[in-house]
């Protein structure tokens, strides 16, 4: 099931990505103070909107920090109970309670989404994937372009599954023309060639042509999926 990388989760990129949202006052800040004597009032408006505004960030980013934390931890060994969880489903259920609070606390942000599609990603590990299908989709359709192509890839898994093959063509199209930092087009590419290997391995060797005529992790990837693909 395609989920963030905890690497990515913890990559300057993603830092970046959540905890720099350009809010109107920032844009503007400039124009603002040319307005006379009005402007020490809207100074010290802006002050207090950044203090709250920073504070709410930092509470949301600590909250997603603990439920990744959760979700890192590992099952105890037997005979050392002391260093983990006692079982994945001990796991799994503390995981979703600190994702499903993080998902209500902080609903509309996009930590919150976040707290939503990891819910999605572990009732899909389940096995529950009509479950797992509404998380997803509520990322997917509400949630910024980077998330919300997360959530889309991660469909697609589950269309698949259930042979709901040309709604996964159509998203992954989508995504092919409309790339984002998580998922770029070679991502949505190599997904939809891997898919299309056996039913149609002329049109995945045309899909995969240019990429693994590239350079970086993609190439390696698509050069190792053209050389798997059937006669034909």
């Amino acid at each position: 099931m395609a989920r963030i990388s905890r690497k990515e989760l913890k990559s300057d990129r993603f830092a970046q990505d959540v905890g720099l949202t350009v809010t109107f006052f920032e844009e503007h800040q400039k124009d603002v103070f040319r307005y006379g004597a009005i402007a020490i009032a809207v100074a010290l408006l802006i002050a207090g909107y950044f203090v709250y505004s920073s504070h709410q960030r930092v509470g949301r980013e600590e909250a997603l920090t603990q439920a990744i934390q959760i979700q890192e931890s590992p099952v105890a060994e037997p005979g050392d109970p002391a260093h983990g969880f006692p079982s994945q489903d001990a796991k799994d259920q503390a995981a979703l309670k600190a994702f499903g609070d993080l998902a209500a606390k902080y609903s509309g942000t996009d930590e919150g989404y976040l707290g939503t599609y990891y819910i999605g990603a572990i009732r899909a590990d389940e096995g529950k994937f009509a479950e797992s299908e509404k998380f997803f989709l509520q990322v997917a359709d509400h949630a910024n372009d980077n998330y919300a192509s997360l959530a889309k890839l991660a469909l697609v898994d589950i269309y698949y599954s259930d042979g709901r093959t040309d709604q996964a063509e159509k998203v992954l199209n989508d995504l092919i023309k409309h790339p984002t930092v998580f998922v770029s087009q070679a991502d949505a590419t190599i997904t939809l060639a891997r898919h299309l290997a056996q039913k149609n391995p002329a049109k995945a060797r045309e899909l995969l042509g240019p990429i693994r005529a590239g350079r970086g992790q993609a190439a390696s990837l698509a050069q190792e999926l053209y050389a798997e693909l059937p006669p034909g």
